[in-house]
């Protein structure tokens, strides 16, 4: 990554919430990412290069953006795993909580871009584990999408988004 992407990160970070377009979708996404990512203690750099393969489709090669989801699924795993201040349950939470708010996020669940990251795991209680995520994932996904359905498409209607 180029040094001004670096600067420019680090003051996205502290500022994202001004400064960064979309960043309520663009932290959900990361949420369900880190999810799958942070059940394998043994993540390696190629999980984060997943992330931004689907970030370069999602985002319509966009490679700012696909590297800002990228740092962001980082920052959300490191807290998972070092235990600062982020749990399993409490980023479960986060995503369900924010479903809740904005329905029309568990579209952005797509099932498919989270499967090649079980493929990089080998304990087999590990994979079990990510599987379970997966299908929670999925589950909480077409749940909302049906008992929500009239929200989310009036919602659409108003949502003006390249994203």
């Amino acid at each position: 990554m180029r040094l001004s992407f670096r600067i420019k990160h680090y003051f996205f970070s502290a500022f994202r919430e001004l400064f960064v377009h979309h960043h309520g979708s663009l932290e959900f996404r990361a949420k369900i990412f880190a999810l799958i990512i942070a059940a394998n203690p043994e993540a390696t750099v190629e999980s984060y290069i997943i992330v931004k393969n689907v970030a370069m489709d999602v985002y319509k090669a966009d490679e700012e953006r696909a590297n800002l989801l990228m740092i962001t699924v980082k920052e959300l795993v490191q807290k998972v795993q070092e235990n600062n201040g982020l749990t399993f349950d409490t980023l479960i939470e986060h995503i369900q909580k924010e479903l809740r708010i904005v329905p029309r996020y568990a579209k952005k669940i797509d099932i498919e871009s989270l499967k090649p990251l079980i493929q990089l795991s080998y304990d087999i209680d590990t994979i079990s584990y990510q599987e379970n995520i997966i299908e929670f994932l999925e589950n909480l996904k077409d749940e909302t999408l049906q008992s929500k359905k009239n929200q989310i498409e009036k919602d659409e209607e108003n949502l003006d988004s390249k994203y």
